[in-house]
């Protein structure tokens, strides 16, 4: 019996014909297509501008440059994650630290984060920036954060790899309401690809183009951001320490063409996810919160014998149903234990995480594959 992926890309004819037109064009690095899909997107979520990246991770990392966070600094940021959404601290020498995350949602706790702050303002250690991450493709309680970073005066980076398509409030994701920057990532598992990449978003024009200047080696060839004046049509000068972090125009005009069925996407995850919820309603499962608003990059439900899930994940790998584990809390990883973080700093992160489970969920899902996929978990957790 085919094996059914916890998730993977839909590319079809109309994505191919894109690229295609790119390898027959004069560009294949960064260059018109590039552009083209940085508008692109910005218009899907209503920003101001859009930087597009190499991948989400170095989206993180020029964020955090972007508002010079540097050695002394502190950035907070939530154990259910991937690593990067911590790593790109680390990068610019900055300090790192968590909080805890909300049982229901999974997501960073508003509640945490403000009993947090209130004992850092005490220590004189409050952060510069805090990374909320949209986690399986539910948005944070942005206005709650927003709210704590005009009383504490940090900067907001919004972690929105998960969360391409999804809604705050009635407001796209992307379009920075409540905080300085978004990232996107375009991996082949979310929910659209470019291959790899990721993108920045925001509506700070200045903070923008810093973020593009750091994309390409800091380099510039715009006269009035040089010292002194310009040689000549070759000229170019570094003005910062930056990275070679460009997206192609091949990655590009794939994510154009896919973000044109984004709506699609979305929207049958949404009809999986209430499936989901219907038929393993009678499970021994914490399910994820029902949204309307979440773009569904995940289905990640908690078994409630939490010892049980070592053996229900083989028995599903076993019947080739490619279940995941999402996440490791990143306190537990040897790199951050070495640091002094311990089990039993981030309680609800660490309960979560001992009965996770990610169920397959991508649009091209068939009702048939999901209904297997339950009818496998019911039979392991029997």
């Amino acid at each position: 019996m085919n094996a059914i992926p916890y998730g993977r890309q839909e590319i079809d004819d109309a994505d191919i014909a894109a690229v295609a037109a790119v390898l027959r064009s004069e560009w294949l690095t960064q260059g018109p297509a590039v552009a083209r899909f940085e508008a692109d997107m910005a218009n899907w979520c209503g920003a101001a501008h859009a930087v597009a990246v190499n991948s989400a991770t170095s989206a993180l990392h020029l964020a955090c440059r972007a508002l010079d966070l540097g050695p002394g600094d502190l950035g907070w940021t939530t154990p259910n994650t991937f690593v990067a959404s911590a790593n790109c601290l680390l990068y610019c020498g900055a300090g790192v630290d968590f909080v805890d995350i909300d049982p229901d949602t999974r997501n960073l706790s508003v509640d945490a984060l403000a009993a947090k702050l209130a004992l850092a303002e005490q220590t004189g250690r409050l952060p510069k920036v805090v990374i909320p991450v949209h986690f399986a493709g539910l948005s944070c309680d942005m206005a709650g954060i927003r709210r704590l970073a005009d009383r504490y005066a940090f900067r907001i980076i919004e972690d929105a790899s998960h969360a391409v398509g999804a809604t705050c409030q009635g407001t796209p994701v992307g379009a920075c309401q409540h905080s300085d920057l978004a990232v996107f990532s375009f991996h082949p598992v979310k929910i659209m690809t470019t291959g790899e990449g990721g993108m920045v978003l925001g509506n700070d024009a200045g903070l923008m183009r810093r973020v593009a200047l750091l994309r390409s080696h800091g380099i510039t060839r715009e006269e009035e951001e040089m010292d002194g004046e310009s040689e000549g049509g070759w000229y170019y000068q570094q003005t910062e320490l930056g990275y070679n972090y460009r997206m192609t125009d091949l990655q590009a005009a794939l994510g154009s063409s896919q973000l044109q069925r984004m709506a699609g996407f979305v929207a049958r995850r949404r009809e999986l996810a209430g499936r989901y919820g219907e038929r393993l309603a009678d499970l021994p499962l914490d399910l994820p919160p029902p949204s309307a608003e979440s773009a569904w990059h995940l289905y990640a439900v908690r078994l409630r014998q939490p010892e049980r899930r070592r053996a229900a994940f083989d028995a599903l790998r076993a019947a080739g149903i490619g279940v995941n584990v999402h996440y490791i809390p990143v306190h537990l990883q040897p790199w951050y234990r070495r640091m002094g973080f311990r089990p039993g700093d981030f309680p609800n992160a660490e309960a979560y995480y001992a009965g996770a489970l990610s169920l397959p969920l991508w649009p091209g899902l068939s009702d048939a594959q999901q209904d297997r996929v339950v009818r496998e978990l019911s039979r392991a957790l029997a």
